[in-house]
């Protein structure tokens, strides 16, 4: 499988509570609702939390503030994640996708890429 990984930064001119309610109530079943045209099979959303947690972890390592949450996106193979990509059906939901997007996220401060997982353990 490979993973897109999309860590967000919202819109400085939507608050806290708009960007995390419209990400999970409005973009996600978006993006639900074409994920068979981009060829996907699974996708989740983390929302940052712990802010005064966060504030500690940075102050102790000099690290930057956090992204206002991740997006994961997987594919059972390159090949599904090209094919998605190369159908006009594909190509018009991630144009879709992204024109929505652009309302909350800031794309500016936001990072996306691909990776494969590498499990090295699980504890159940």
């Amino acid at each position: 499988m490979i993973k897109l990984v999309y860590c967000i930064a919202k819109r400085g001119d939507v608050s806290a509570e708009e960007f995390y309610r419209y990400w999970l109530q409005e973009h996600g079943p978006l993006v639900k609702s074409v994920a068979h045209d981009i060829g996907a099979c699974h996708y989740v959303q983390s929302h940052t939390v712990l802010p005064q947690h966060n504030t500690l972890m940075q102050a102790g390592r000099g690290l930057q503030p956090p992204f206002d949450g991740i997006t994961e996106v997987w594919w059972q193979s390159v090949e599904d994640f090209e094919r998605g990509s190369a159908t006009p059906a594909g190509q018009a939901a991630a144009a879709r996708l992204q024109d929505d997007e652009s309302t909350f996220i800031d794309f500016s401060r936001s990072h996306v890429f691909m990776t494969e997982e590498h499990e090295i353990f699980r504890f159940t």
